[in-house]
């Protein structure tokens, strides 16, 4: 237990380490040393990638997770090594394949949108396999139980090497072309250092022989890419598809909203890896009453926690965007249309643990691929029709039918549901201090208008919630953070 709390708490300081660097490098770096169109360039590239990554890994990290200990003998462990290795490369071979004698398509594809892309179409899939092989190799020291190095590579390593390159262009060390070419590099070499490290973990002894339940794992695998290929499609598709419609300098001008958005979802991730197994736990036991109290726990303090930061974005917006170039400002309702997406998110608290710990993960896939095409529909629909607005509210609706219907298979399979009366009280409290904080400014510099607002809000809003008693989790840790105070 000591090895597990350890690691987790590093690896939360990394993940917010992470997200710090990436903030710095989205709001600041990115947009003072890039033109928009080159910062554009780099978000469509990263997006492309991430939609096709799950592709070519055919889902063998998460199956490398689950199957690994499941083995007796060495040798079935080293079967499954091999397998891991080499089925992600036979796959990509295929895919280089394909994109290789169609890659005449894809230039004249692009040549109709944006001419910038075509010089770096062959990144997207230099990247895809990098990050492919990267999420083997972390997983490969998952099993080692060694997650700590991984998660600062996943985390840290590449935003750091990212705000090197932004210094280095804006010295003029490096051209703006050779920071693009630059970055693909760094996947690779993040991904070079994670096989170093893996092998040292363990080396296997390579074999070109499946394991005994050979038939089982490419199933598992299977599903495991669907339900990967999804929730990237359901991430990165709204940016591929701002490319195809809008000049690429709007695929950066939407990814900083997002990037803004995306720090609510923090504290859902560090959770997940203390609630995913205790899950687990409590299926294989049948302890229904169990999983109903961490269903509604879940749910409400990941509402209050990330309901906070909810409110520092949604009230500091127009403050955090008086710091960055006037080429990158956008309508506030798109930042406060993909914040509500994640704060919804996290409303779900321990959902998806319970979906894919379940026989019923095959209906969720069946859904998110439905969810998938929709998402591709009303993007189409609402990109040439309403611009990057469109792009949200795509997202917005895409993601609200899907979290609604993990809701409803929850309720019907299982007869819970994780809200309360605390939860009602969660929302108006959010509800009530968003409109009131909104249009009310300190007439001062915007940093430290932020800064006093922000400790303003957070005063009110954790003293309202430590009276009310809503959590008595939250309760207790503000509570023990006031008496080491």
């Amino acid at each position: 237990m000591g090895v597990i709390i350890n690691q987790s708490a590093k690896n939360l300081v990394t993940t917010y380490l992470g997200f710090g660097i990436g903030a710095i490098n989205t709001l600041f770096l990115y947009t003072n040393f890039l033109t928009p169109e080159y910062y554009g360039l780099v978000g469509f590239l990263l997006s492309a990638a991430n939609l096709i990554w799950p592709l070519m890994a055919f889902g063998v990290h998460n199956t490398l997770v689950k199957f690994y200990s499941s083995y007796d003998s060495q040798e079935q462990k080293d079967k499954l090594l091999s397998v891991i290795l080499f089925l992600p490369l036979g796959i990509s071979a295929i895919l280089g394949i394909i994109g290789f004698f169609a890659y005449g398509f894809f230039l004249d594809y692009f040549s109709q949108s944006n001419e910038l892309i075509k010089p770096y179409i062959w990144m997207i899939f230099l990247i895809a396999v990098a990050t492919a092989y990267f999420e083997i190799f972390f997983s490969w020291s998952k099993i080692n139980y060694q997650s700590v190095f991984g998660n600062f590579m996943k985390e840290v390593f590449h935003r750091a090497c990212v705000s090197i390159l932004l210094i280095c262009v804006y010295f003029e060390v490096l051209t703006v072309e050779g920071f693009v070419y630059a970055l693909s590099g760094v996947f690779v070499l993040r991904t070079i250092a994670m096989k170093l490290y893996a092998f040292r973990l363990y080396f296997p002894k390579i074999t070109l022989s499946f394991p005994h339940n050979k038939s089982f794992i490419l199933k598992y695998s299977a599903l495991i890419l669907i339900a990967g290929s999804v929730a990237m499609v359901l991430l990165d598709l709204d940016k591929v598809m701002i490319e195809r419609f809008l000049p690429i300098e709007m695929v950066a001008v939407y990814g900083i909203a997002v990037y803004i958005s995306s720090v609510i979802a923090v504290p859902s991730r560090a959770m997940h890896q203390i609630t995913y197994p205790m899950t687990a736990t409590l299926l294989n036991k049948r302890d229904k009453k169990g999983l109903l109290d961490l269903y509604e726990k879940s749910s409400l303090n990941l509402l209050i926690i990330s309901g906070l930061i909810f409110l520092l974005i949604v009230t500091n917006i127009r403050q955090l965007y008086e710091l960055i170039p006037d080429e990158y400002q956008i309508s506030f309702s798109i930042v406060i249309i993909i914040s509500s997406v994640k704060l919804y998110d996290n409303l779900l608290g321990n959902n998806n643990s319970i979906l894919f710990n379940s026989d019923y993960y095959r209906i969720v896939l069946g859904i998110g691929v439905l969810l998938a095409i929709l998402a591709f529909v009303l993007n189409i629909v609402f990109i040439p029709a309403y611009g990057i607005f469109g792009a949200a509210m795509a997202t917005f609706l895409a993601f609200a039918v899907y979290n609604t219907s993990k809701l409803v298979i929850v309720y019907r399979k299982f007869r819970i549901q994780p809200f309360t009366i605390q939860t009602l009280y969660g929302i108006i409290l959010i509800l009530v201090c968003s409109f009131s904080f909104y249009y009310w400014d300190f007439q001062i510099n915007p940093v430290v208008n932020i800064l006093l607002k922000s400790i303003l809000i957070g005063l009110i809003y954790v003293g309202v919630i430590y009276y009310l008693k809503l959590s008595k989790d939250i309760n207790q840790l503000i509570e023990k953070v006031l008496r080491l105070k």
